[in-house]
């Protein structure tokens, strides 16, 4: 049954135990282990609170938030990613020891969840919102990988020279592409591996349904609904400080700083301005559900590519004011049609409750039950809700386990998939919780799968990861999409 969500970030609680949960949270010393679910959970949950909802409370104006965000990127960056690594180690080691390890914790950091996040704010005690990033050192036998550069083509060797298939693939695109009348059936099918760096802005805006197939209906299609959004600026953005609109845009301020904060590009105040205008004329002309946190991620791809088709350099430290105003105003635009025409498909993850992604978090968990009870009964046996590691995979479409990087390759495929954001992302995320089945399997208590499951280790992800994930996910859809007795019990 669809359980009441109130908010985008966390899973419901049991509502018999949040009144004591709330009460608990302000004593200083954890409680024991206890062998109930619930309570196992709401004491993991004490321990790591989400660095994204630094400074939410209610009380709190957008000054104190951004203070908030400065303390994330100073203390956490420097002292909790490798707190909780460490952490994290000791779990595995010895399970016993797991509370007093948490318990060793700087009691004002919190823990940042998303293994990329983490592994960032390790590498550089420099990595400030404002400041470029420097390359990260390389793991045991891997190679050594920027943290965010070349975010739209980045393969897990590095950036090797254009191979002469990568030229042909290139080739096909562009003729496909300057057709009169570009087959998109055949654009999608030449898109599932990948769209080159070079012609990702033009197939993303015709594989979202945003720019015609017609070549010669292109240019006006563009101009008229360029001019339609800030159309909508000019007639309700200024309702932003209507009473009935206030706590909407409020939470838009509070979030779009938190989009990414470790990538520079994102924390330039125009961007940010972009962003919240995206936002909030999206949140007000779709009332069903309104702004939800996590849909400001979704923003940050389609900015990065549509981007990069007006900077050759790396786009992760270029000063947006350097353009001009009207390609300024052409980016954010494509930008808000194509985040719509995405959300159009998976709206439903964000209407009140969030249905849609407890459906989907339900259906993940029957899909793992039949392609791999050994992890499925592991989660059992340790009290693991499916609804505490997946919800936020449903939510933010995985944004937040993978790098940029691979979040645009990854959705290369997405849009050239039939519901590709929607009914085969979850076999993404089955594909991607089974990649990880030997390291799930050696943890032995509910506190290690936690932080495991949210801490996974994608920093040196790329094209390779990504394309070998996409491919067990094809695997998946075709044994179960199509088999409802193999896909139920």
């Amino acid at each position: 049954s669809i359980q009441p969500v109130y908010g985008a970030q966390h899973p419901p609680l049991d509502p018999q135990l949040t009144k004591n949960f709330i009460k608990d949270r302000s004593k200083a010393n954890a409680l024991p282990m206890k062998s109930k679910k619930a309570s196992s959970f709401h004491e993991f949950a004490r321990n790591t609170s989400d660095a994204w909802d630094i400074g939410d409370d209610e009380d709190e104006d957008f000054s104190s938030s951004s203070s908030s965000l400065q303390t994330l990127n100073s203390k956490v960056a420097k002292a909790t990613a490798a707190q909780v690594l460490e952490n994290h180690s000791k779990l595995r080691a010895k399970p016993e020891r797991a509370q007093s390890a948490l318990s060793d914790m700087p009691t004002n950091c919190k823990v940042i969840k998303s293994s990329s996040e983490a592994q960032l704010s390790r590498t550089s005690e420099e990595a400030c919102v404002r400041t470029p990033l420097q390359k990260q050192q390389s793991l045991p036998l891997r190679p050594v990988i920027p943290l965010v550069a070349r975010i739209s083509d980045q393969n897990a060797s590095g950036a090797p020279p254009m191979t002469v298939r990568e030229k042909t693939r290139l080739e096909k695109f562009r003729q496909l592409l300057s057709s009169h009348n570009t087959d998109l059936d055949e654009l999608r099918k030449c898109s599932w591996p990948g769209v080159p760096r070079e012609v990702r802005p033009v197939t993303w805006r015709l594989l979202s349904g945003y720019l015609p197939a017609n070549m010669e209906r292109r240019k006006l299609t563009l101009q008229r609904k360029r001019e339609e959004y800030f159309g909508f600026i000019q007639q309700y953005y200024d309702s932003r400080n209507e009473e009935h609109h206030q706590d909407t845009y409020r939470q838009i301020h509070i979030d779009i700083p938190r989009t990414n904060p470790l990538i520079p590009l994102f924390q330039q105040p125009l961007v940010q301005e972009i962003f919240e205008r995206i936002l909030f004329i999206w949140a007000i002309r779709h009332p069903a559900s309104g702004y939800v946190q996590g849909i400001n991620d979704l923003v940050t791809p389609f900015f990065v590519v549509f981007l990069s088709e007006y900077v050759e350099e790396d786009v992760e430290n270029f000063d947006v004011t350097n353009l001009s105003q009207d390609v300024l105003r052409s980016i954010e635009a494509d930008s808000f049609w194509c985040m719509s025409k995405l959300l159009d498909g998976i709206q439903d993850n964000y209407t009140f409750a969030q249905p849609g992604i407890q459906k989907k978090v339900k259906a993940l968990e029957e899909l793992v039950s039949r392609i791999d009870e050994q992890v499925h009964n592991h989660f059992r046996k340790y009290e693991v809700e499916y609804l505490q590691f997946a919800f936020r995979w449903m939510n933010n479409l995985l944004m937040r386990e993978l790098p940029l990087r691979c979040t645009i390759r990854l959705w290369d495929t997405y849009q050239s998939e039939p519901e590709g954001f929607s009914h085969f992302h979850l076999y993404v995320c089955a594909a991607f919780l089974i990649k990880w089945r030997k390291e799930i399997l050696d943890e032995e208590d509910f506190q290690g799968l936690l932080m495991l499951l949210q801490n996974l280790p994608t920093i040196h992800w790329g094209n390779e990861e990504i394309g070998l994930l996409l491919a067990e996910a094809y695997r998946l859809k075709y044994m179960f999409a199509d088999a409802p007795n193999h896909y139920r019990r």
